[in-house]
């Protein structure tokens, strides 16, 4: 999509955003200034993908696609604001990268990233999207979620190698979670990025189910070498924050 479009997209959403009754595309043309014929053409894209919807006279509203993507957005305003002190305190204490991520259907998404004095370069930063079953923070959410709702995303993952490390198959994988459950955390050793080793651990919010996770990562020998230190640390941070957003 070209900047352009995206532009109008943008306008389009704040136009029906002051028209709650809706609005037909004649009328967003000329409210917009736009041509009918493109407009026609981004409505309906609009539509198809939920992000629009439509009555019986064709007035075009705001769609519920926009009210997940709220609500995705809400919550990371949310736990950033309540996470990001104790995330600031963990980096300081171990001196690696902290990372928070929330789960964005079956995705992860990361919302904060705490870099140390000697971070090392990762693809991983706020705003981008990671798969689940080859990151600490994914493994974290797939050990740590309810039952069904960890088998309906497993159930439609498929594990694509991405380095030497990462796991293909489901069975190994499954074993690798039962493992994280006992332990009270998740392990990424070098699954994602050659190099890097990652340990993460969920955050619960008050309905006691696992709201983010959180994680500290590395240069694997260096994360090694204190690994009881940033696990303790690591388990401490997320329960606070857990708490700090209503878990008992």
């Amino acid at each position: 999509m070209s900047v352009k479009s995206a532009k109008r997209v943008l306008m389009v959403f704040d136009l029906l955003a002051q028209h709650p009754e809706g609005l037909t595309i004649k009328e967003i043309s000329s409210k917009l200034s736009f041509p009918q014929s493109s407009t026609s053409g981004l409505i309906e894209t609009l539509y198809t993908n939920s992000y629009l919807i439509a009555d019986d006279f064709r007035k075009y509203k705001l769609g519920p696609k926009l009210i997940q993507l709220g609500g995705v957005a809400k919550d990371s305003l949310d736990l950033y604001a309540q996470g990001s002190l104790f995330l600031k305190e963990l980096m300081e204490e171990v001196q690696e990268t902290v990372f928070m991520a929330i789960l964005d259907q079956s995705e992860l998404a990361y919302i904060a990233k705490i870099n140390s004095n000697r971070s090392i370069r990762t693809t991983a930063e706020p705003g981008k999207s990671k798969p689940l079953y080859c990151t600490g923070l994914g493994k974290a959410f797939l050990t740590f979620l309810p039952e069904d709702r960890k088998i309906k995303i497993l159930d439609n993952l498929r594990l694509a190698r991405i380095t030497d490390k990462t796991i293909t198959n489901k069975e190994e994988l499954l074993q690798q979670l039962e493992w994280f459950a006992e332990q009270g955390y998740a392990i990424d050793d070098e699954e994602n990025e050659e190099g890097l080793y990652c340990l993460a651990a969920p955050v619960y919010g008050a309905n006691q189910t696992v709201e983010a996770a959180i994680s500290v990562a590395g240069p694997k020998d260096r994360m090694l070498k204190q690994k009881e230190l940033i696990t303790e640390k690591l388990l401490d941070t997320a329960s606070k924050i857990s708490i700090s957003i209503g878990y008992r």
